[in-house]
This record gives C-alpha cells, sequence and structure tokens, in this order.
C-alpha cells in the first residue's frame, strides 16, 4: 500500500470519497464531503495509490493572519492505526506554522492523538444542529 498526501482536492471526485463519517446518524454524500474540501481554506487528503482513492483527510479554516481551526481529521476505519492521521495533520499544522493560535474541538478519547502533534488540552463551546448534519444545499 503507497499512502500519497496532496494539499489539493482538485482531482478528486464524488466516488473517490466513500465511506466517511462513520457514526453519524446522516453523515453527508460524497458530492457535498467534495464541496467540503473544495471550501476549507486549507486543505490535505491521503490517497491510497494502489485503490485510486481518498483514505483520509484534513480540513481548516483560517484568516490567514493569526488564527485558525481545524474542522476535521478522518481516515476510514480500514486504514486507521497507519499512521495516516499523523501525516495528515502534521501536514496540515505544517501549512499554518506562522499562525499565532490553531485550535480543533474534539471528544476526550480523541486528545492524545492531537497531543502528539503538540497541541494542549483547553476548554471551549459547541453548537451542534444534527438536523443539518448532512449539510446545507
Amino acid at each position: 500500500m503507497t499512502i500519497s498526501f496532496r494539499d489539493s482536492a482538485d482531482d478528486v471526485v464524488p466516488s473517490h470519497l466513500g465511506g466517511f463519517f462513520v457514526g453519524w446518524p446522516t453523515g453527508p454524500t460524497p458530492e457535498t464531503h467534495l464541496r467540503l474540501l473544495h471550501a476549507s481554506d486549507r486543505v490535505v487528503i491521503a490517497i491510497d495509490e494502489s485503490l485510486g482513492v481518498v483514505v483520509g483527510f484534513a480540513t481548516a479554516l483560517t484568516d490567514g493572519v493569526l488564527a485558525a481551526f481545524i474542522s476535521f481529521v478522518e481516515v476510514l476505519p480500514s486504514h486507521q492505526g497507519r499512521g495516516i492521521g499523523r501525516g495528515l495533520i502534521q501536514r496540515l499544522l505544517d501549512s499554518m506554522r506562522d499562525l499565532y493560535m490553531v485550535d480543533v474541538t474534539c471528544d476526550a478519547d480523541l486528545q492524545p492523538f492531537y497531543r502528539m502533534a503538540g497541541m494542549k488540552p483547553a476548554t471551549g463551546m459547541i453548537l451542534r444542529r444534527y438536523d443539518a448534519q448532512a449539510g446545507v444545499s
């Protein structure tokens, strides 16, 4: 298995994006997922070259001056435990190395993953609108 990383989703089509958003009652369609990738300020994708599909992705929103927010880091269940997530987060953080703050909101069980990347636990607030979980048209 050869994994390559890219900082663009320009060559990605919806058929490359199946199997993400595991555990979501109503996840985005592959078409909405592709829109999400194109609308993000920063994106890193991991491609399994032998399959020709995206097996992981990371996105961030940023003002490009001081701040950024990591919105997603996901790896397909079939490819987890192989360092792909670590590669995604490191490349994403490297693309924002000049920014003062980079934040992420995550569940407690994911904090060790982000701590490995040099991040520290913090408190925050969230709002979730589960009726919009599949994405806005």
